[in-house]
């Protein structure tokens, strides 16, 4: 399946035993009694070196591929049972994506022969991927067995993962699929080549490694060109550039639009926004005889979007259409940092307590989701006074200044009172802000952040409402958890 040689931990070939895989992991933490533990050399950590611990936690196989330096280390640690089997490749990842591809055809071949169906959906964009997934897995749930990924486990590692999890008794494998370059999803496709695919949104994410909007398209759209011959895609009508994918699809498109274009298969007329800024919305779909009133379970206009991509790919993996809008209006977010709204008390702040509504937008950022969560934010806020904590947007390329530096301009606009930037790419931001009369504060990096929040010079008052928004590695979300841990209680809004 992986392409690999198969040693024993110590002795011979003759000392290799038979044995039952029950969970593929890369995190030597969380392995499991029974698991395949591929050992993956990673920027900061190499797994080869986690494999004594992986064995301790009762993996019985390990893929690496320097199969002395194992054999070794399990020696010094006084590890090295015969039931313990090694597999050596030259690459772990590719090896990884290897044994994901054979597991998924071997469940597609049985299922086929046992009259079943296996209904791989998948779904990519700029924004919005992890939503739409979270989305499409409460729809699909609804009906039969399904696997979604963990968090945002959309690439060569996590995408392998997600699959693996996959067994007999799975109906729908829903797969989030990623790309900083090109060629990047056409391999994630190669692995599990979908049966229905949406595109959301081409937006301005990676730029560094595609260039231009054009080279975003492109990347984007190697997920419709690995649709299976008879797979379905599903395109933005709003976005004239996922639109214009319709036409690489092999087989039928369905087209979706939360601008309420009446050209769309799906779309959705916006009603109101509700007390919490969640879109109540007509929503139209094939098969009903008239829309459904649905009132989203997740704040901002920008998740009619997310929801409507969610639908495409439940109809097209054959849910009916009334299932799909009454699951949609159940749905809530269930992916940690992503418009999550609540309450908190904060303890110790400025040498008090005050109370705060913390709009956690900080797992990733782009111009695009930038601009949608600051769009949100006045609805969020009401009359409270408006605090905007942004840390740096990454691999943004050339138009890194330019983004930030709107960034500011959209911080006035939602009527922000102060402006927090983290790190030196940010500094474009507060320097707009600054230039419109806002109050802003800039420091290096999340750590004085932190210092700064925690401090008796706090800039938090009672009563204001905080969004934190940021690329995931300049460490805005490390700002969101310390205010959520410095809190009494949180109450989801």
């Amino acid at each position: 399946m992986c392409g690999g040689v198969l040693h024993a931990a110590q002795g011979t070939a003759d000392s290799v035993r038979a044995t039952t895989v029950t969970g593929v992991f890369t995190d030597s933490r969380k392995v499991a009694p029974g698991g395949l533990f591929v050992a993956i050399a990673g920027e900061h950590d190499d797994g080869h070196q986690f494999v004594p611990a992986a064995a301790r936690a009762g993996a019985v196989a390990i893929l690496v591929h320097d199969l002395d330096g194992v054999r070794s280390a399990l020696a010094d640690a006084g590890l090295a049972p015969g039931s313990l089997n090694l597999i050596t490749v030259s690459d772990t990842v590719e090896a990884l994506g290897r044994l994901a591809r054979a597991h998924l055809a071997d469940l597609r071949e049985r299922a086929a022969e046992q009259g079943r169906a296996l209904t791989v959906v998948a779904m990519t964009g700029s924004v919005g991927k992890t939503t739409t997934k979270d989305l499409t897995r409460q729809i699909l749930a609804a009906q039969a067995p399904t696997i979604a990924p963990a968090a945002s486990f959309n690439n060569e590692i996590g995408l392998p993962l997600t699959v693996l999890r996959a067994d007999e008794t799975t109906r729908f494998l829903i797969l989030e699929m990623g790309a900083s370059a090109p060629g990047h999803i056409a391999y994630l496709t190669s692995i599990a080549p979908p049966d229905a695919a949406a595109v959301l949104v081409v937006g301005h994410a990676h730029m560094d490694g595609f260039g231009s909007l054009d080279g975003v398209a492109r990347a984007k759209a190697e997920i419709i060109e690995g649709l299976l011959p008879t797979g379905t895609a599903v395109v933005n009508l709003d976005d004239e550039r996922a639109a214009a994918m319709g036409e690489l699809a092999p087989g039928p498109v369905l087209t979706f639009s939360a601008a309420g274009d009446a050209r769309a298969d799906l779309r959705a007329d916006l009603v109101e926004l509700d007390d919490g800024a969640r879109p109540v919305i007509d929503l139209h779909l094939p098969g009903l005889s008239a829309p459904a009133r649905v009132r989203l379970g997740l704040p901002g206009v920008h998740n009619v979007t997310n929801a409507l991509g969610a639908a495409g790919l439940a109809l097209a993996a054959g849910v009916r259409p009334e299932a799909v809008a009454a699951a949609l209006g159940r749905a809530v977010s269930e992916s940690p940092h992503r418009m999550d709204v609540r309450e908190l008390e904060l303890t110790g702040l400025n040498g008090h307590s005050l109370g705060i509504l913390l709009i956690d937008d900080s797992y990733n950022a782009n111009i695009d989701s930038m601009t949608a969560a600051l769009d949100a934010l006045p609805a969020l806020a009401g009359e409270r006074r408006r605090v905007v904590i942004v840390s740096e947007m990454l691999e943004l390329g050339e138009s890194s200044a330019a983004d930030h530096a709107r960034t500011g301009e959209l911080a006035v606009q939602a009527g922000a009172a102060l402006l927090l930037t983290i790190g030196r790419g940010a500094a474009p931001a507060a320097q707009a802000a600054r230039a419109a009369g806002i109050k802003t504060l800039q420091v290096a990096d999340a750590d004085a952040a932190l210092d700064l929040l925690g401090s008796e010079h706090s800039p938090l008052h009672d009563g204001d409402a905080v969004l934190v928004k940021g690329s995931h590695d300049s460490g805005a979300w490390r700002l969101a958890d310390f205010l959520v841990e410095r809190s009494k209680e949180g109450t989801q809004r």
